[in-house]
């Protein structure tokens, strides 16, 4: 304070405002928003326990077989609905397989499709959401007409439906839930790109005769690629849900394949009888996984929103 100077002929303070961002091409102002992003996430310690129970999920789907072995193809009747003990840890089923095996190979295939609609339905969407905000007018008005009149179909009427039409594989279960889950990424995404297409950078697009695919995937997708993550992890733990309710009602992979929820339906059968190895692992570990993505997920918004980030 300059001496005779009274306090109130001091300029105001303003808070510091919140950065807007900017272009992903920038490098070092991409480089330090990321890193910011990467620094939050590390903070967030139920994101640090979500992705450590995926990762322990990973590898006990995929590295587990390969240490314990067991027979999930050839049924043993004389050898069913065993309790746990040191030759099966989680019991056997009805059918005489390895409960903790059969979580193992289950969980391989809910995985799988889990992850395979994330990327399907997230690409469609993106693509579908990014074409309609930057185009708009009447174009764009159509094409989220379209996904509001898919909306409105009731998902799981629809899901019955197309399950029952074609008999049930791996991938008509991937194409067939994809088909339903870019919805609202597209609506997503779409929002947020009306917000991007005034900014500067794409408005220069324009002026130097760029055309609109340029901007899109060179500008558009990449600065909205917060969202789409974000939605991509919580489309993941939706996808198990899914396909687990699917197999709950008997419309899943058919035997001998395996999944979390058709090892569920199969339990609810023998759990009055006191079997209750058959439920209660593979329910703890379905429930566990889907927590585990939305954790992430939130932490993901959370790192990768810059208002949020200030907080």
């Amino acid at each position: 304070m300059v001496p005779g100077q009274s306090p109130a002929a001091l300029p105001a303070t303003e808070p510091a405002a919140v950065p807007e961002p900017g272009p992903l091409g920038a490098s070092g102002e991409a480089g330090s928003i990321w890193r910011a992003s990467v620094r939050t996430f590390a903070e967030n310690r139920l994101a640090i326990a979500g992705l450590g129970i995926v990762v322990f999920m990973v590898l006990f789907c995929y590295v587990g077989p390969l240490v314990y072995r067991t027979n999930q193809v050839t049924t043993n009747l004389l050898a069913g609905d065993l309790p746990p003990s040191l030759a099966h840890p989680l019991g056997t089923t009805g059918a005489g397989y390895d409960v903790l095996g059969r979580l193992m190979v289950g969980g391989q295939n809910s995985l799988e499709m889990g992850f395979a609609v994330a990327i399907v339905s997230t690409f469609i969407g993106t693509m579908y959401g990014a074409v309609s905000g930057y185009v708009g007018g009447v174009v764009d008005g159509l094409m989220m007409r379209i996904v509001d009149a898919l909306l409105a179909i009731p998902t799981l009427v629809l899901l019955l439906i197309l399950v029952n039409v074609f008999k049930p594989t791996l991938g008509l279960l991937i194409v067939v839930v994809s088909l339903l889950s870019w919805l609202g990424v597209a609506r997503l995404v779409r929002g947020e790109t009306l917000s991007l297409r005034v900014r500067e950078y794409v408005q220069a697009v324009k002026l130097v005769g760029g055309n609109r695919r340029r901007a899109v995937l060179r500008h558009i997708v990449p600065n909205a690629i917060g969202v789409v993550v974000v939605n991509a992890s919580f489309t993941v733990a939706d996808a198990i849900l899914v396909i687990a309710t699917l197999s709950f009602l008997g419309l899943g992979l058919p035997p001998p394949a395996a999944s979390w929820g058709g090892m569920l339906t199969d339990g609810l059968n023998y759990l009055y009888d006191g079997y209750w190895w058959l439920v209660y692992p593979v329910g703890a570990t379905l429930v566990v996984t889907v927590v585990a993505f939305n954790f992430i997920g939130d932490a993901l918004r959370d790192s990768l929103d810059v208002r949020l980030r200030h907080r």
